[in-house]
């Protein structure tokens, strides 16, 4: 039985149970639209990771909460912190843009552009809000594939709050977290820390000989400080910071991949500075705030002379301002102006001679978006973004949806046309092998849904069909045989806007309550992502994934459930370049609390139960089963 078959069969096995969900408010999101907005009026495909699901899931890392969302799959190098990687809808990970509380936290210094998820850790975060498709009209360059915005914890008022969390796992790893809030007057503080370290497991993949373990060091820290100078004038700060100790494996000398002794280093900060200033009674709402990042990475291999094989820096600075303004009852529009300089510096030494390649570029934008509610039930949602780039020049992007809904929220039709847009990376653009004469890559992507609750919300049943098509998407280029005038001097080859590529597919999704202690959520995706010229599948994007969880309250208070992922088969290809395949696989995990008094929890948890062996990414292995148990403190 092949694998759509499978899992149709579980999804309709699933539509079948009597079910419902919980009366409660209606959600509100921020991503899609910049501003706070009831599910019901976006006309864009969301999802949301809350603070109970994290606790629920109890997964310290961000990419495997990730891998129960629809339409999206991670990769990873390796065990717990190592390099991993996002493909949302099949398109390219450097195309997901990630936020922390909405500041872009995507690396310059890397080849592509992109952001290397493996170092985030969801301890300090209070939700995670994802929105699929092109969003590049309101968050700009890197947009194509959608945005993920990791939202931290923040004080809500009351009293002081205060939570400590301690586990120890397989692979001798020890998670600590720790986060408080107080809201006191007109100063609100927010803030956490924590540690993490793992023996972990061979980056090399044991099935291919790997033994060495690879271990991870984390740890980082966020603050929010809010001051409401009065009702109307407010001051948002923000800080973020990581730091990561992550051992690798490589080539040996013998230039194979196999076990190495070869280690990075990576910092990671975000500050955020901003002041909000509301009128007309709240209907004119503003916004300035000033932006940085700065990512410096270091490499080592303590068998290789020298020992300090390179660095790396990439920042950010971004100055923005926003403005949402209240029309009518239903009508309102948001505009923004944006500046960012980035820049890039990398040096290697292989034990040549150094080298120090480095660039910077200026990008200017311009957005607005229209919010309408011409009838009862419809929402529409029209916008434009005009970006003018230091190197390739002007690109301007359109984006619409709807979000209709006959029934107040019970059902709701969404349909959305989204451009994209990706500006070439630093490096595509002033590194040796580096062409100013790139163009930006470009997508255009339409999807239509439609979600349906039943049995007064107990139930809710969607579907999303979607399509996209990618141009100009740039590649590296060989020189062989090229009368390229970019082929000079001892460049082997060049980065060019070479390639074109459509994705087509499904998602869908149920979440069932038959009865307040027990929960069942499932969905399936189904991607076709191709090259249009070959007609091959893209890399490390397999057509198929389904994701199945139960959770069950016991009258005593222990909390169990299981949680089902399959993947399919995905393309890739080894280390000289030719295509090999990373094959399906199934993971099961297990998981279980129990309360302590009114403030503390006990857990556990038995992650790959049925000790799977499988890749993401070839020649790399992953934990096999893997047993942890820990305590939640609540103050």
């Amino acid at each position: 039985m092949t694998f759509q078959k499978i899992a149709c069969l579980s999804l309709c096995a699933l539509y079948a149970l009597p079910a419902y969900a919980e009366e409660a408010g209606e959600q509100i999101v921020v991503t899609a639209n910049r501003a706070e907005t009831p599910v019901s009026k976006v006309g864009l495909s969301v999802s949301v990771i809350t603070s109970e699901d994290m606790e629920r899931l109890q997964s310290p890392a961000v990419t495997e909460l990730l891998r129960t969302v629809p339409g999206l799959t991670a990769t990873r190098s390796g065990g717990l912190g190592t390099v991993s990687s996002v493909f949302m809808r099949g398109a390219s990970s450097d195309h997901t843009v990630a936020l922390i509380d909405g500041v872009k936290i995507n690396d310059p210094s890397l080849p592509a552009g992109g952001f290397d998820f493996g170092q985030l850790m969801a301890g300090n975060l209070e939700r995670v809000e994802v929105v699929r498709g092109p969003q590049s009209v309101l968050w700009g360059s890197q947009a194509i594939g959608g945005v993920v915005n990791l939202i931290t914890r923040k004080a809500e008022g009351g009293r002081p709050v205060a939570t400590i969390k301690g586990e120890y796992g397989g692979h001798d790893t020890i998670d600590l977290v720790g986060n408080a809030a107080i809201k006191a007057g007109p100063l609100s503080v927010s803030g956490g820390a924590s540690w993490l370290r793992t023996d972990g497991i061979s980056a090399f993949s044991a099935a291919r000989g790997g033994r060495e373990r690879d271990g991870t060091k984390h740890y980082g820290a966020n603050l929010n400080l809010g001051v409401a100078m009065t009702d109307a004038l407010s001051l948002d700060l923000r800080g973020w910071y990581a730091h990561s100790r992550i051992e690798i494996d490589g080539f040996t000398p013998a230039f194979t991949f196999g076990d190495t002794d070869q280690y990075s280093r990576t910092r990671e900060a975000v500050g955020y500075a901003g002041v909000n200033w509301n009128a007309l009674d709240g209907r004119w709402r503003n916004r300035i705030g000033y932006a940085i990042t700065n990512v410096l990475r270091d490499d080592y291999d303590p068998a290789a002379t020298p020992v300090h094989q390179g660095d790396s820096l990439g920042r950010n600075e971004r100055i923005e301002a926003q403005t949402i303004f209240d029309i009518a009852e239903g009508w309102s529009v948001i505009a923004g102006a944006e500046r960012e300089w980035s820049r890039f510096r990398q040096t290697n030494d292989y034990g040549f001679g150094a080298s120090t390649d480095k660039g910077r570029a200026r990008l200017t934008s311009f957005y607005g978006q229209l919010s309408a509610t011409p009838l009862a039930g419809l929402t529409v949602n029209a916008g434009a973004r005009h970006d003018d780039h230091s190197d390739f020049g002007d690109h301007t992007t359109f984006a619409a949806n709807a979000a209709y809904t006959p029934n107040a929220g019970n059902t709701v039709i969404r349909a959305s046309y989204g451009e994209g847009f990706k500006a070439p990376s630093l490096y595509q653009l002033h590194s040796p092998y580096g062409n100013l004469a790139l163009q930006p890559e470009s997508a255009k992507s339409w999807d239509i849904g439609v979600v349906q609750q039943a049995l007064d919300g107990r139930a809710e049943f969607g579907i999303t069909w979607f399509r996209r098509t990618t141009r100009n998407l740039i590649d590296f280029v060989s020189c062989f045989g090229s009368a390229s005038p970019l082929c000079t001097g001892f460049n082997f080859g060049y980065y060019d806007n070479v390639r074109a590529k459509r994705a087509r597919g499904i998602e869908a999704e149920i979440k069932l309550r038959p009865v307040d202690e027990l929960a069942v959520e499932m969905n399936y995706t189904h991607v076709k992502s191709q090259d249009r010229a070959t007609h091959l599948d893209l890399l490390r994007r397999p057509r198929d994934k389904a994701y199945a969880s139960i959770d069950y309250r016991w009258p005593f208070g222990l909390s169990a459930g299981a949680s089902v992922t399959l993947v399919g088969d995905s393309e890739d290809i080894d280390d000289f370049g030719s295509p090999v395949q990373n094959d399906g696989f199934t993971v099961t995990d297990i998981r279980a609390s129990f309360p302590l008094g009114q403030h503390a929890e006990l857990y556990a948890r038995i992650e790959n139960l049925f000790d799977t062996r499988y890749e993401t990414v070839f020649n790399y292995g992953q934990p096999g089963r893997t047993a942890t148990a820990g305590v939640r403190l609540k103050i």
